[in-house]
């Protein structure tokens, strides 16, 4: 059969994205996402936040039947499937497969203490060495939970699954997971490279209620008739791909070894490196799960730095410092102050406890500010220098444990459209940016075609990847950028 196009399925919390990605050129022919104002998100409690299952299959079928209706594609042109989806969820089905209640998200908070009493019950060198992370408020706590606070949900379950797993039962009525996927919920020992058993064991969850594990990449089920009729597709299609959205964002940018990085900074940041082999923060700065191309064979671990304040920092000075202008102009505006803002250091962790700060809340804070000799100019810059800095600073962790960065691969979007922020962050990480056009949904298809045979490795699925730009250290001025940096972590410290 002479397939046309691979699909990918990106499973957001806001929204469902699918794009179908031409096999020929490696271009993405069309993308459509559903809905198409924020999806809802139920909060029945205070640091609570859920999301209908259901909801997201929907979301797909709307997407899939928006860009088979744009390119005009005949059902038999898609040869595969892949999906990428919001990491950390705990959805839960009964024999039925029918979700048991609504899915516990990766925003809601209120598993924290299970994970707490977890980590202090099996110690902190059980937990860093055998699960690199502390359990937290990951899908394993989520569940412990379910357990101790709704026993009669508890007690039908048949599996639980990860927002992805979900959408992947509901292609090809099989459930099943990945070691990745099983990473992220903190349900994988790295040391005995198994399903982490002590921690279930504590948690006195039966491991039976684990999916089986298949690849990242390969066969993991083929769709049924009733979702090629849904979908307007033809049964049996392969779904051969499925990754968390950060593991999926690294591929979408072709970050598959040691020492490179991904990196996002939308409403807040991420930075996602390779590691080659296994290693943790003591302090839990920073959180490390099986990479896509992980195998018990070749380890490839993902180190992923979460910030929450950036982007939304960004957003919050053009509404109330330069509400008048564009965001284009408002970069103008901030690149007219020198390196450093002439002493203006900003904070910028006003968007909840970070992890990097140990989960402090610092709150956003404004220093040194001069009325004689600072304007609004001083503080656009200062801010973006203040989001770059963090993003440095949890590089910083990264390096500690063995990470040598070299590299760092991002879509040109959010604040990578800021030259500011992209020269900044290059001259003070001593790293070159390389900024790439792609995104999750289309990364997702590409996975699949990696996973079905379309493409023989990583390299052949993204050497059509779009190099947009490439942006290296401004050695010039290197001595003024690491006084400004070195000068906002004595303010961090303070």
């Amino acid at each position: 059969m002479n397939h046309r196009y691979l699909l990918g399925l990106d499973v957001g919390s806001s929204s469902v994205k699918a794009s179908l990605v031409n096999i020929d050129n490696g271009q993405a022919a069309a993308s459509a996402f559903f809905p198409k104002h924020e999806a809802p998100i139920s909060a029945p409690r205070k640091g609570w936040a859920e999301q209908d299952p259901e909801s997201w299959w929907n979301y797909a079928r709307q997407s899939v039947a928006q860009v088979m209706a744009e390119t005009q594609a005949k059902p038999e042109d898609v040869a595969a499937v892949g999906i990428s989806y919001q990491m950390h969820g705990l959805v839960c089905v009964d024999k039925d497969h029918k979700a048991l209640r609504p899915s516990i998200i990766w925003c809601d908070s209120r598993a924290v203490e299970e994970g707490n009493r977890a980590f202090n019950a099996l110690g902190s060198d059980w937990c860093m060495s055998h699960l690199l992370n502390s359990p937290g408020n990951f899908t394993a706590a989520k569940l412990a939970w379910v357990k101790d606070n709704e026993p009669e949900v508890f007690d039908r379950i048949y599996k639980v699954m990860l927002p992805g797993d979900y959408i992947a039962m509901r292609l090809t009525g099989e459930i099943c997971t990945t070691v990745s996927g099983l990473s992220e919920g903190t349900l994988w020992d790295f040391k005995r490279q198994d399903v982490a058993k002590e921690l279930l064991d504590y948690y006195d969850i039966p491991s039976t209620l684990l999916p089986p594990t298949v690849p990242t990449f390969g066969e993991q089920g083929r769709l049924t008739q009733q979702a090629a009729e849904e979908l307007g597709l033809v049964a049996g299609t392969p779904v051969s791909y499925r990754a968390g959205d950060q593991p999926n964002n690294a591929l979408s940018l072709n970050v598959f070894n040691p020492g490179e990085i991904a990196s996002t900074a939308g409403t807040s940041g991420v930075v996602y490196g390779i590691l080659g082999e296994p290693a943790h923060d003591p302090k839990s700065r920073v959180n490390v799960f099986a990479h896509v191309n992980y195998t018990r064979e070749q380890e490839r671990l993902g180190v992923l730095l979460c910030i929450n304040g950036t982007g939304i920092l960004n957003a919050w000075m053009h509404r109330n410092v330069a509400p008048e202008v564009g965001y284009a102009e408002m970069n103008e505006l901030a690149a007219q102050a020198p390196i450093g803002s002439d002493g203006v250091v900003v904070i910028p962790f006003g968007n909840g406890a970070e992890r990097i700060l140990e989960n402090k809340e610092t709150g956003c804070s404004f220093h040194g500010i001069n009325f004689n000799k600072h304007n609004r100019c001083h503080l656009l810059r200062a801010a973006q220098e203040g989001i770059v800095f963090s993003f440095c600073y949890g590089m910083e962790i990264m390096e500690q444990m063995g990470m040598n960065i070299q590299r760092i691969h991002a879509g040109k979007a959010n604040m990578f459209l800021s030259p500011l922020f992209r020269d900044t962050l290059a001259s003070v990480s001593g790293a070159t940016i390389r900024l790439y056009e792609t995104d999750g949904s289309v990364g997702a298809a590409k996975g699949a075609g990696m996973g079905c045979g379309i493409y023989k490795d990583h390299d052949e699925a993204f050497s059509t990847l779009r190099l947009l730009e490439t942006i290296e250290p401004d050695e010039k001025h290197q001595k003024e950028y690491q006084a400004a940096y070195e000068a906002w972590k004595e303010q961090l410290k303070a």
